[in-house]
């Protein structure tokens, strides 16, 4: 599964003012309900939910939200910079600022997996996360993701 097959370019966020995690999940529900056309305290609620499970921050700054929602058909995802890191709970207990969240359907099964493993093994890359750190617009950032995401070696273009 390529990056570019569930993140559009609108579902790509810069410059996010956040004061705690509670408010980076909201700030990434409203982007996601913009973008998939379902309610923002559902998806926010969701998100939540799988905090509780245990956090969802990778370490290096990155947290990989997931959840599962009734009225998707396919695999979705939203990406968001914040201006300021937060604190997450991450593995690493660093604050993070790069946020990558995936939605699948409620009946997804192992396309969910794969895609989070996807998304966590590119993020694990310090040069891409410096790269998603300095790039300047959405399209710079979903040009790095999606080139790096797929077959296609990383250009140094954005």
């Amino acid at each position: 599964m390529h990056i570019g097959e569930f993140l559009d370019r609108s579902a790509i966020s810069l410059r996010v003012s956040a004061a705690n995690k509670r408010q980076a999940l909201a700030v990434v529900a409203e982007i996601a309900a913009r973008n998939l056309g379902l309610e923002a305290g559902v998806i926010l609620d969701a998100l939540a939910e799988r905090e509780q499970a245990g956090s969802t921050g990778v370490g290096h700054g990155v947290a990989a939200p997931h959840a599962r929602l009734e009225g998707l058909s396919r695999m979705r995802g939203v990406f968001v910079r914040l201006e300021q890191p937060v604190e997450f709970d991450a593995v690493d207990d660093k604050p993070v600022d790069l946020i990558f969240a995936l939605f699948a359907p409620k009946e997804a099964g192992a396309e969910h997996l794969r895609a989070l493993a996807r998304v966590s093994r590119l993020l694990r890359q310090s040069d891409l996360r410096e790269q998603l750190r300095q790039a300047r617009t959405a399209d710079a950032i979903h040009a790095l993701l999606v080139q790096d995401g797929g077959a296609h070696p990383r250009s140094s273009a954005a």
